[in-house]
């Protein structure tokens, strides 16, 4: 069996994100969704929109983001406007918040923890998809790489709070963070298979490894990056691409990747990964290919 492809750039610029794209060679159809944090208002380590615009504009794509499911500048479509404004996603970009209208579901026939994914109903209007994530930690998932971009990004206000949950309907805001951590990572894997099956293959990743913080760019308030950038990544494999990440960061001399390495540790962040896996959306074998 043929190892995943995982392209590799140390170089960080704006258009080095189309050249490692470019050498992907991977052809999005039709409307493509480009899936970004829009940053949480105060958080200084997102990836602002002027850093990708040349990709963006290359796939001729719609800046598509979803309503969040706690407290801060993006839980309400109003609000999430707003910020995308501010941030100024909306002065380069189309911007689409996909659930601005209502959810839809997506199945998770392989499921282990959920059978129902909650997206944006606006998912729909779209053929295609590039995940650009900005790998870095989280408070609660560990890291946050392209699996999480495809799970809880992807998720619905609706979506996010019921992978949360580990599938509970309804569930409260403090029932999120008193769930099972295997579970809600299961969960997350779960729903991400769900949107890479929906899309059959017009799909790409990106993941780009600076201002690598523990915590999230949904952090009002976020710690400053613990260790010098790494580069960018690019493959059609989410799993081989975060798996990539994780063992780059392993890899590093930089003496500031213990702190990192120690939150994904503490939150067994890559059990994302071997769920994913075992759902069969990629492959933890990999070639590194750099550019």
């Amino acid at each position: 069996m043929n190892k995943s492809k995982v392209y590799f750039t140390k170089e960080l610029t704006p258009d080095s994100i189309v050249k490692i794209f470019e050498r992907l060679g991977k052809t999005l159809p039709g409307k493509v969704a480009v899936k970004v944090h829009s940053g949480e208002r105060g958080n200084q380590n997102y990836l602002k929109p002027t850093f990708l615009k040349p990709i963006i504009d290359h796939v001729n794509g719609t800046v598509v983001e979803c309503n969040t499911a706690y407290d801060g500048a993006r839980d309400t479509t109003a609000k999430h406007i707003q910020l995308l404004d501010e941030h100024e996603w909306s002065k380069y970009f189309t911007v689409d918040i996909m659930d601005s209208d209502s959810d839809m579901v997506l199945d998770v026939p392989k499921g282990n923890i959920i059978n129902k994914n909650y997206v944006g109903s606006h998912l729909t209007n779209y053929d295609s998809m590039l995940v650009l994530s900005h790998f870095k930690g989280h408070p609660m998932g560990g890291f946050g790489g392209a699996l999480k971009q495809l799970s809880i990004g992807i998720a619905s206000s609706k979506g996010k709070r019921y992978i949360h949950c580990v599938g509970k309907e309804n569930g409260t805001f403090e029932e999120m963070f008193q769930v099972e951590q295997k579970k809600f990572l299961e969960a997350m894997a779960d729903a991400a298979s769900s949107v890479v099956q929906y899309f059959n293959g017009n799909i790409a990743y990106i993941n780009v490894m600076c201002n690598m913080s523990v915590d999230c760019d949904c952090c009002e308030v976020a710690e400053d990056p613990c260790m010098k950038d790494i580069g960018i990544l690019a493959s059609t494999d989410p799993v081989a691409i975060d798996q990539a990440c994780i063992d780059l960061v392993k890899q590093s001399t930089d003496p500031g990747k213990d702190h990192l390495l120690e939150r994904i540790d503490s939150k067994q962040g890559t059990h994302t990964i071997d769920a994913a896996e075992k759902l069969g959306i990629g492959s933890r074998d990999y070639e590194l290919i750099e550019i």
